[in-house]
């Protein structure tokens, strides 16, 4: 399987972070990575990670600004994209076929070819233009799967809250990790709550 992470500005790299970590623990998936220039300063901003660490854990690295890059063509197979975190930016660029930059390109791409394109849109609130361009993209087939914290788990951390979001990106693509938390319906300790 060969999937495409793109990174934005937008806040919650930490959620890139979680998938690029699940992805690159299975051989089965190869995992292709663009980052934008204001993805690498939130990376700086919001966590511990270095660039180089993010992009030791995929297996091709292109240049945010590189529209003759492989995955720019949708003669390069692959079997989908994730934008995590997704900037209204490019959202709205995705939405409206603006392929200025290789992440909108390659979502443009996925698009076109009918491939799985999965984007995690971080902002709050959100205007009405926001949410048009999300529901014009969920007419299209995207899946639009925004980091919203799950409690059924009874989470402990903030590293589980992220890493029930992974969860929910990876069941896009079918991927299972063997440690998901799932929902298994109300038990008699929490009726009536």
């Amino acid at each position: 399987m060969k999937i495409i992470v793109g990174i934005t500005g937008a806040t919650g790299i930490i959620y890139a972070a979680s998938l690029l970590e699940a992805l690159s623990a299975r051989r089965d998936v190869e995992t292709h990575l663009v980052v934008s220039e204001w993805g690498k300063k939130t990376l700086t901003a919001e966590t511990p990670f270095t660039l180089a660490a993010l992009e030791q854990m995929a297996e091709s690295v292109y240049d945010y600004n590189d529209l003759g890059a492989p995955i720019s063509s949708g003669s390069f197979k692959t079997d989908g994209m994730v934008v995590v975190p997704c900037s209204m930016k490019t959202l709205s660029a995705v939405a409206h076929g603006y392929d200025d930059n290789l992440i909108a390109r390659a979502a443009g791409v996925s698009l076109k070819e009918g491939r799985k394109l999965v984007l995690c849109p971080r902002e709050t609130p959100l205007s009405a233009i926001h949410l048009e361009n999300m529901l014009r993209l969920a007419q299209l087939g995207v899946a639009i799967v925004p980091p919203m914290p799950a409690f059924y788990a009874k989470p402990q951390s903030i590293g589980d809250l992220v890493a029930a979001h992974t969860t929910k990106v990876l069941d896009q693509f079918g991927i299972e990790t063997g440690q998901e938390s799932r929902w298994r319906g109300i038990d008699e300790s929490t009726k009536g709550i």
